[in-house]
């Protein structure tokens, strides 16, 4: 699509609208960003030194259904007065994924899920750094992909993509696609159905052809359920922890194998990345660096070396023997299921901010199982103390994340964990789930 001297305005001034000014500054274009909100510093300082015009705290109706196009960021919905309004005088929206692909040739390994999106985005990531190859990774993690684009000409791209960010896409392909789980959340902006959540979430294999790949959860019955209904074209491959997989990856008996080309065979013992739910992220890695024909010895030795990224079960410290872990970014039940699953220790808990519709009953057998005391980080915490006042004899209040990791050290002993994992969203108490870990880090360090 030609830009030169077209008026492009991009609702939005987060890392996804800059990304895509700066893109489209790039290829000729006149840009106008408008933000209903305030811009963060750091963007508005972007927008200065590129000289690209900008609003900030409302809408300049008139100015922006001028535009030739417009290009919107993945959280805004689509209900949103300004949008309708362009979409009734026929203005043309793309999504910052759909604009900013159309401007690259590299190869889209596209990542989604419920959970665990991030760390098979940058486990892959890794590997590929490892083989060599060039690669960059973008859109729901680190930098947008437009700027990533702008910037950059990589073999290949690793892009994460929420719902939301599926929403909006039309003509986007994927060479090869993940779907790693099907679990509720954000079932606000699905008008509480997961069946159409669900569907968003394929989304993610539109317009792939027969030459593409499609890498999907055999153990998920919600992805299951999705795939029997549709006539898919691309190539597919499964992974399960569960049961064999003729093409694809799977993990029995303690071994991982992949099938693809020739068979990869590990110990899971052996992986950096430990919990069945790892295991799956660990195959659906493996299996796209295996079709793009990464060595088997690199995709091994990757699984074995790579380090976690950050807030996702982050090994802090090791203090007078009881090990602190921040999996700060686990903001729903799913993602802190996954953790407490992992936990091969006795666990003191750290739990609670702004509740996102939890049924804390989804826990229960772990929490019996593995968590000895709860602490709840909140400002309402209600909700947790009733739900496990039966399970856990100890369950304390906390307003900081000082005074959390000051409880959990009296109450957990050598030998034993401290879990920071939410299962809420952070905004009560903390400006992010970013802010949330590296205070829960800091304060540990301070012991």
């Amino acid at each position: 699509m030609r830009l030169k001297n077209q008026n492009i305005v991009i609702i939005g001034g987060g890392e996804s609208g800059v990304g895509a000014a700066i893109l489209a500054e790039k290829m000729g274009a006149n840009v106008f960003v408008s933000d209903a909100g305030v811009l963060k510093d750091a963007y508005r300082s972007e927008l200065h030194s590129l000289n690209v015009d900008y609003e900030e705290s409302g809408h300049d109706l008139d100015r922006i259904l001028k535009a030739d196009l417009v290009v919107k960021s993945p959280g805004i919905p689509n209900t949103v007065e300004v949008l309708q309004k362009l979409r009734s005088s026929g203005v043309l929206i793309f999504s910052e994924i759909e604009f900013a692909a159309q401007y690259t040739e590299a190869k889209k390994i596209c990542i989604t899920g419920s959970n665990g999106k991030t760390t098979t985005t940058m486990l892959l990531y890794h590997i590929f750094k490892s083989a060599g190859l060039e690669v960059c990774f973008a859109g729901n993690v680190g930098k947008s992909l437009a700027r990533q684009v702008a910037t950059s000409e990589p073999e290949f791209f690793i892009i994460e993509l929420s719902s939301f960010q599926l929403d909006d896409l039309k003509d986007f392909r994927a060479d090869i696609s993940i779907l790693l789980n099907i679990t509720p959340d954000h079932l606000d902006r699905y008008d509480n159905n997961l069946s159409l959540y669900a569907d968003s979430k394929m989304r993610i294999t539109n317009n792939q052809k027969t030459s593409d790949w499609f890498i999907y959860n055999a153990d998920d019955p919600i992805i299951s359920e999705k795939i029997s209904k549709l006539h898919l074209p691309m190539q597919m491959a499964s992974f399960s922890i569960k049961s064999a997989q003729e093409l694809g990856g799977y993990s029995i008996s303690d071994q991982l194998i992949i099938n693809i080309k020739e068979q990869l065979s590990m110990s899971i013992h052996d992986l950096a990345l430990k919990g069945k739910h790892n295991t799956q992220n660990s195959l659906a890695a493996g299996i796209a660096a295996r079709i793009v024909e990464i060595r088997k010895d690199i995709v091994r030795q990757s699984l074995e070396d790579f380090v976690n990224v950050e807030h996702r079960l982050e090994f802090v410290a090791k203090i007078n023997g009881i090990e602190f872990i921040n999996d700060s970014k686990a903001t729903n039940i799913n993602s802190t299921w996954f953790a407490l699953e992992s936990m091969e220790k006795p666990t003191v808990w750290i739990v609670g901010g702004v509740d996102k519709g939890n049924d804390y009953n989804e826990l229960m057998s772990l929490v019996d199982e593995k968590v000895k005391a709860v602490i709840c980080l909140g400002e309402n915490n209600d909700k947790i103390k009733e739900a496990f006042a039966s399970k856990v004899e100890t369950i304390v209040e906390a307003r900081s994340a000082v005074e959390a990791v000051a409880y959990a050290y009296r109450l957990a002993h050598k030998d034993e964990s401290v879990l920071l994992s939410p299962a809420c969203a952070s905004f009560d108490l903390f400006e992010s789930y970013e802010d949330r870990g590296n205070q829960f880090k800091q304060a540990v360090r301070m012991l």
